[in-house]
């Protein structure tokens, strides 16, 4: 009995044998009763479930690399394809990762609000999958807490049904009839106690004991025929050396530690239930190697623990240092868009190394998680920060470039190529100069600007290569006509000579502008026509006079008002300008202590007096015209009002 009773026997009825079987367990060590007593508790959990055939097969997966939506998923797989009493470490397992992950998400979000200017206070988030996710939840706890109600009712009933077969089997030591019978009614009770069903952890150990105590007194005090007894004596020790091979073999071999010990666990659980008695003189034989083989395989697995508790250890170094990366990442002073985005991704690459390198020891556990997460969050509170200040900087670059586009769609349509040029070139520099706006805005502000600029610059480069072609047909016209008036010669008639002159000057304008790099040929024309001037006797003011009344003509004949105001503006200006000029030589020549006509360079400024006084007459008598003009034309005015 010694091989069975690896707990305290039950209060069952004494016999002078029962002495013999309590002294039988003292011969285990502490350490094997503690094995023993590990197999056994097991062993009495599943016998809750003898259906339960998985429940060792299910892998525990590394949930700490696992995302929300990946534990989600994983926690529906095993709760629609498992049975609900064998997931309960899983589920614990990733409910712990989830409910850590998501405090994590809550922290990063409400950082994030309070960034954008919200009030702590007012945080409020939940993402669906929480939401999913604790549906989940409460699914599992139905279904658990329906299928323990259930099995509460069917383990007592099978507590009842086995204790009937116990009371059944202590009675047949007195009961009076043919041996052959009374083993064949002991036959028909351990075939109903092997079909009775599961009852509760709690009664599994007490109830086998009890059973197999009366089972060996069974075996001990009914007269049983030899024969039969050493038959079955002799199939059981078969059936348990077999087992004890087993073990031994599980001892022996380079299996995974924990598949041995689940395999040793389902050999514990057939020597117990499925197995009779052996003979008295092999009983503790059999037992001790079984035991033996037992204190082997767990060696083996207490080895892969202790030895899992030092890989623990390395696991919790290496987080630690990938922690103290992280805080070089967070600690570094960036300032551009860029170097925070290859920040970020620095810190996702280390948080999923960080996540990947497995579990530390529990008492570390806590400690490195809070490390890891007040690392992140320092990281995450100067990200938002940036992006925070970024976007209001953004904001304010988008109303700069609406602005802009604004004077772009105005000036679009344009055709006052002078004046609206120089703008539509300056908006596009300075739109360059801004900087970024929102992302969201950025394709849609830059389409519509780039369209009004294009509108414009089209026609302007239509207009320009129109106007080009009509500069060039104007230069071979000039052309022509410069190679006529070379050859023209002036007549006796002065007054005529000039009015033939001035027809010249005037066809010469109406051919237009030519190519700018062709200016040149409007210099040649005018040089011969002041030859001409020079000739008929004119002097330099008169010439320039003549010149100028041209430029007026042209000017009043101009739909534009503001050019005749514009050019009197010019001309007073150009009289100051040369007064100025004028005071300024006539100041310097006191410099010199004698005014000598000899010295050169006093000879030089009262040249430059003179000539600078010359052209100021000049522009004085322009002015005049101008005023003469401006005059006529008032009066004009007022006689078309009447």
């Amino acid at each position: 009995m010694s091989e069975l009773n690896n707990e305290q026997l039950p209060d069952v009825t004494k016999t002078p044998h029962s002495t013999n079987q309590e002294v039988n367990v003292t011969h285990n060590s502490d350490a094997t009763q503690h094995i023993l007593n590990e197999i056994n508790r097991e062993n009495a959990e599943d016998a809750e479930d003898l259906d339960n055939k998985k429940r060792h097969e299910i892998p525990m997966l590394h949930y700490e690399a696992m995302s929300l939506d990946a534990l989600k998923q994983e926690f529906k797989k095993l709760l629609h394809t498992e049975k609900v009493q064998a997931i309960k470490k899983h589920v614990d397992a990733i409910k712990n990762e989830f409910d850590k992950k998501y405090e994590e998400l809550l922290e990063e979000k409400k950082e994030e609000y309070v960034a954008d200017g919200g009030e702590e206070y007012d945080f409020k988030y939940e993402h669906p999958l929480h939401r999913e996710f604790y549906t989940l939840i409460n699914e599992y706890r139905d279904k658990r807490n329906q299928y323990y109600k259930d099995l509460e009712v069917v383990h007592q009933e099978n507590l009842i049904k086995r204790r009937e077969i116990i009371e059944e089997i202590k009675n047949l030591i007195n009961v009076e009839e043919n041996i052959n019978t009374t083993f064949k009614h002991f036959q028909q009770l351990q075939d109903r106690w092997r079909k009775a069903g599961a009852v509760s952890h709690s009664e599994y150990n007490d109830l086998w004991n009890n059973y197999y105590h009366h089972v060996e007194n069974f075996y001990d005090f009914i007269d049983l025929s030899r024969d039969l007894r050493d038959i079955d004596f002799k199939r059981n020790l078969e059936e348990k050396q077999k087992i004890v091979e087993k073990a031994e073999a599980l001892a022996e071999s380079d299996v995974d530690p924990i598949k041995a010990f689940h395999e040793l666990q389902l050999l514990h659980k057939v020597w117990k239930e499925d197995i009779g008695p052996v003979a008295r003189e092999y009983r503790e034989e059999i037992w001790h190697r079984f035991s033996n083989a037992t204190k082997a395989v767990h060696e083996k697995r207490q080895y892969y623990f202790d030895n899992l508790d030092k890989m623990y250890e390395a696991n919790a170094v290496k987080k630690n240092e990938i922690i103290e990366k992280l805080k070089t990442v967070a600690e570094r002073k960036i300032t551009t868009h860029g170097a925070w985005q290859k920040g970020i991704k620095e810190v996702e690459n280390l948080r999923e190394q960080f996540l990947n390198t497995g579990r530390v020891p529990n008492t570390l556990t806590e400690e490195i998680w809070h490390k890891f997460k007040e690392v992140v969050r320092e990281f995450n509170r100067k990200k938002n920060s940036y992006y925070k200040n970024l976007k209001k900087e953004q904001q304010e670059n988008l109303e700069k470039k609406l602005a802009l586009l604004e004077i772009a769609k105005n000036n679009k349509d344009s055709q006052d190529w002078e004046a609206v040029t120089p703008v539509m070139k300056k908006i596009q520099e300075d739109w360059k100069a801004i900087g970024n706006v929102p992302k969201k805005n950025t394709d849609k502000i830059w389409k519509e600007f780039r369209k009004a600029c294009n509108d414009y610059f089209d026609q302007y480069h239509k207009a320009v290569r129109n106007n080009q072609n009509k500069e060039f047909e104007a230069l071979e016209k000039k052309k022509e006509f410069l190679d006529k008036i070379k050859e023209y010669q002036l007549g006796d008639n002065r007054e005529k000579e000039l009015e033939t002159l001035q027809g010249f000057v005037e066809q010469w304008d109406s051919f237009g502008k030519v190519p700018h790099a062709k200016k040149g040929i409007d210099l040649k024309f005018h040089k011969i026509i002041d030859s001409f001037y020079k000739k008929l006797d004119f002097d330099k003011q008169e010439i320039e006079l003549i010149k100028y009344n041209n430029k007026l003509e042209r000017l009043a004949n101009d739909d534009n008002e503001d050019l005749l105001t514009n050019e009197m503006m010019f001309v007073r200006r150009k009289i100051d300008e040369i007064k100025a000029e004028v005071l300024q030589l006539e100041n310097n020549l006191q410099f010199f202590s004698n005014v000598d006509d000899k010295n050169p360079l006093v000879r030089d400024v009262i040249r430059n007096i003179n000539h600078q006084k010359e052209t100021l007459e000049t522009w004085k008598a322009k002015l005049r015209e101008l005023r003469t003009l401006q005059n006529a034309q008032s009066k004009e005015e007022e006689s078309t009002e009447e």
